[in-house]
């Protein structure tokens, strides 16, 4: 099995270099929406103007997906516009995933966070999981995290790293505030409280994506020197009925979906009439041309870090990962590995990315 994933990444890494629009490999990396039910209102989020329905995904399509990529994924992701832990079967996917040597990892509000949920999730095969705290005030966490309460939520983390501690083993956890306007003043704070917890691996700042808080950002208007890896190495977006599109922006910025797991194979919809289009836009410099493209406010990584990603195995890279953006931050790499889309208005300081030993 690692030679069969070593060999995919192999082919697609041929396949990004030569910029070839049609691809004989699969994506290293899914994300994977089992469910499109949540019980918060947040502004930033994009299922507050992408009305979704009360609905899970189903065994046929999610073990469909789980077979087909069985051998080339190595890291799904298992989480979408919904809150992972109201899908009654998210433990069974999770052992699903695992039956098939793909790691897992998901993200949570944390307001399902109780001592037996905690129990199952240290028990359980996930290998990383975000615990979602956009905030250290009352004040700012509630208004981003509409129908939580700040004390609930933070006890239930607390819980939860306690509870890791106390066993000595558990998925990573990462406590993740993303930074708005509204909380950008509480990142010290944050980092502070939260680097100070034990059971806690990594504290992360990261900057809003969604658009919805600042639609003026993205990409449009720059000169596309390099193509977006997502097109050639994944993560491929999943609905929870089966629709998969390019990557996680392209749905949430209202793209159409490049096919349906239910009803085609993934190697159809990875080089769906769609997907070979949009790779020969980025290929030749015209991803500006797409719309999704041009109001993406995801980081395009230099060549360099696409081709490590595809060396090394997905879960690999999900570790180094945020080593790189900190060498970055902190100008011990080229900022020109990681380029952000260009602010429209006056740039903020540097994120910083803060990892602990366990």
């Amino acid at each position: 099995m690692k030679a069969m994933r070593a060999w995919n990444r192999a082919k697609l890494l041929w396949g990004y270099l030569r910029r070839q629009d049609t691809l004989s490999a699969l994506p290293v990396e899914f994300i994977v929406e089992t469910t499109a039910k949540c019980n918060l209102y947040c502004p930033m989020c994009p299922r507050e103007t992408l009305k979704q329905p009360k609905e899970d995904m189903t065994d046929e399509i999610f073990e469909r997906l789980v077979s087909e990529s069985g051998a080339s994924a190595e890291h799904m992701m298992l989480i979408g516009l919904g809150e992972p832990f109201l899908d009654k079967k998210i433990f069974d996917r999770i052992e699903y995933c695992e039956r098939h040597n793909v790691h897992t990892l998901l993200s949570t509000n944390g307001t399902f966070l109780d001592d037996a949920t905690c129990a199952r999730i240290l028990d359980s095969t996930l290998a990383h999981i975000t615990l979602s705290f956009d905030g250290a005030t009352k004040e700012s966490f509630e208004y981003y995290r509409k129908g939580a309460k700040f004390e609930k939520v933070r006890e239930n983390f607390l819980r939860l790293a306690r509870m890791k501690k106390g066993r000595g083993k558990g998925p990573e956890i990462v406590v993740q505030m993303v930074r708005m306007d509204g909380n950008a003043g509480e990142v010290d704070a944050f980092r502070q409280f939260w680097e100070n917890v034990p059971g806690v691996d990594q504290v992360r700042i990261k900057e809003d994506e969604t658009n919805l808080m600042r639609p003026d950002a993205g990409h449009a208007g720059e000169d596309w020197k390099h193509p977006c890896h997502y097109l050639w190495r994944g993560p491929m977006y999943v609905k929870w009925n089966g629709d998969a599109y390019a990557c996680c922006q392209s749905y949430m910025l209202e793209g159409q979906p490049v096919g349906n797991i239910g009803r085609q194979t993934l190697p159809a919809i990875w080089n769906s009439p769609e997907m070979r289009r949009m790779r020969q836009a980025h290929k030749s410099g015209r991803a500006g041309e797409i719309d999704v493209c041009a109001r993406c406010c995801t980081t395009i990584p230099h060549p360099v870090l696409v081709a490590g990603s595809l060396i090394l195995h997905g879960a690999t890279v999900r570790k180094l990962l945020p080593l790189v953006e900190r060498l970055v931050y902190f100008a011990k790499l080229p900022r020109r590995l990681l380029t952000p889309p260009k602010p429209k208005t006056e740039p903020k300081p540097d994120l910083v990315q803060i990892d602990r030993g366990k």
